[in-house]
């Protein structure tokens, strides 16, 4: 057996090594001779002995493959696949690690990338963490044999690693993969199948299936369609989405409804939503009530609050926020989404939110142009987070209450150190456990305007008797007399740019300068430099650019 003392390791190498932490993904961190390595499976204070499976200039992988001293947070995964499959990685570890792991992995994204230490509250768990998710994405291949395979990608591969009975999916949800599986293989169909989508509403217990193909149409799918929703009585809609191109992103554009309705409909709060196979909505429905119920609580929203919803779904937070609120804004890019959050108003009677199917910087834009005022932003963006005119819309907006939900601490942490650059602070942070059995963890958080914690009034005067001035009289005389700072294009165009997210010509400034009369200075590629004819601003640049040199009491 070989083991190495220096730091020339190389891969196939041997060492004896302590587990100090987790790095992201959930894989233990084991430093030896100043060298990192990521090894999954072990977990914080077990010592192993280690193989390197590969070494790069600084940091290397490796695999355990003898456990010498054990931790008691270790359980013995109930998934048979569990280490071959791509979807659960923290099965290993029982509920108290796995906390520790989701609560560490927050701590640790605001100290390395938004280099903050803010107080973490302890991730809130989830009592049963199994048979939780309500949508399932199973991609579907034939093998050299001729045989059907249905299961989850391996991690960073595209082999399919089969199941019968995935633990953190519905019972109902197994089956139905494991029939159409053996359907597909009856009827010579399975050529034709990518995925395989199901959603099934928890608190309803109504299913949605989407097969997701090649082509179509071809012969026996509505045949399937038939066996199933005669086999399965809680299908509420089959749907076939045509996806022809090879690429990663699952759903295609086109799709036909083959049973029932275009969509289902989940329970929230005694509200009724409908989702349809492009809308998104939480996959854990126990975790998403406590979720949704920590935003709104945070929120403290009032009957005199106009509300934001950046991203806002099938209108999920929005609708859960109107009842308190004076009205609600939702924004989101995907139209379907959309279209179910305006049927979800009305479904519930809900009159006082308006919903905009725009992109979440082009919707907050569309109301800073309205001159909306705003008292409470609420954003929950993809995993991606919030881009930078987003940001920058959600601080001109100069909300009292900001509360983000995000899915990733990473963009998360980035973002956050934005939005405290503008004056944010951080009030509470609660992640959530929406993925149990995996690395990834949801989270909350509150941030509020910063405000001074104490003022000192001090009264200074100078002089005697009738005659004392005091000092804040003197600073105003000074201030009444001192003359005006000059007012530059440049900050003409950025004040413009930052209240209402487009750019204007410095000629375009000029020419509102001198239809106004006002004093001319020498100006960048001024409308006298261009190319073409002088032409007019268009109307709404030239009421920005009016709007500018009001605030800068140029006129």
């Amino acid at each position: 057996m070989l083991f190495c003392y220096n730091k020339y390791m190389k891969k196939n190498d041997k060492f004896i090594g302590r587990c100090s932490g987790y790095n992201k993904e959930g894989m233990g961190i084991v430093k030896y001779d100043d060298i990192v390595f990521f090894v999954p499976g072990i977990i914080r204070d077990e010592t192993a002995e280690i193989l390197i499976v590969k070494m790069l200039k600084n940091y290397g992988y490796g695999k355990m493959i003898r456990l010498i001293e054990e931790s008691k947070q270790r359980v013995e995964p109930v998934c048979p696949v569990y280490k071959l499959c791509g979807g659960c990685h923290l099965q290993h570890m029982n509920r108290e690690e796995q906390a520790y792991f989701k609560t560490q992995l927050v701590k640790d994204c605001f100290r390395s990338i938004a280099n903050m230490a803010p107080q973490v509250n302890k991730v809130l768990d989830m009592a049963d963490p199994y048979r939780y998710r309500n949508k399932v994405q199973v991609p579907f291949a034939i093998d050299k044999q001729g045989n059907i395979k249905a299961g989850f990608y391996r991690q960073h591969s595209n082999d399919i690693v089969e199941f019968t009975d995935c633990l953190v999916q519905t019972k109902l949800s197994n089956e139905l993969i494991q029939y159409i599986k053996k359907r597909l293989q009856d009827l010579g169909i399975g050529q034709y199948f990518r995925h395989v989508l199901i959603k099934h509403a928890h608190n309803t217990d109504q299913i949605m299936v989407v097969f997701i193909v090649r082509k179509y149409p071809f012969a026996k799918l509505d045949e399937l369609a038939e066996e199933l929703h005669a086999n399965f009585k809680k299908i509420q809609s089959i749907i076939v989405n045509v996806n022809d191109k090879e690429t990663n992103v699952i759903l295609g554009n086109h799709e036909e409804v083959l049973y029932g309705q275009p969509m289902i409909q989940e329970e929230l709060n005694g509200m009724y939503f409908n989702i349809s196979s492009k809308s998104f909505y939480q996959i854990n429905p126990a975790q998403t009530k406590h979720l949704y119920d920590l935003a709104i609580q945070y929120a403290n929203i009032t009957k005199n609050d106009i509300v934001v919803d950046l991203y806002c779904g099938t209108g999920t937070i929005g609708l859960l926020a109107a009842p308190h609120a004076k009205k609600v804004f939702g924004i989101e890019i995907v139209a379907p989404a959309i279209e179910d959050a305006k049927i979800n108003a009305k479904n519930n009677g809900i009159d006082n939110i308006e919903f905009i199917n725009a992109d979440a910087k082009v919707g907050a834009k569309m109301l800073l142009d309205r001159h909306q005022h705003v008292d409470v932003v609420i954003v929950d963006p993809p995993r991606k987070g919030c881009d930078q005119a987003t940001l920058e819309a959600i601080n001109i907006f100069d909300p009292k209450r900001l509360v983000y939900v995000s899915c990733d601490p990473a963009t998360l942490a980035r973002d956050i150190k934005i939005l405290s650059s503008y004056g944010y602070q951080i009030e509470t942070i609660q992640p959530v456990d929406m993925f149990p059995m995996t690395n990834h963890v949801e989270t909350v958080v509150l941030l509020s305007h910063k405000s001074p914690d104490s003022v000192i009034n001090v009264k200074v005067e100078f002089g005697e008797g009738d005659d004392k001035i005091s000092l804040d009289a003197i600073a105003e005389r000074a201030k009444k007399y001192q003359p005006k700072p000059k007012i530059t294009y440049k900050m003409i165009q950025e004040y413009v740019e930052k209240k209402y997210g487009f750019k204007v010509h410095t000629a375009y400034i000029a020419e509102v300068k001198r239809a106004l009369g006002l004093t001319m200075c020498d100006a960048p590629n001024a409308a006298e430099e261009l190319k073409q004819p002088r032409k007019h601003p268009p109307k709404e640049k030239a009421e920005a650019i009016m709007e500018a040199l009001k605030h800068f009491e140029v006129i």
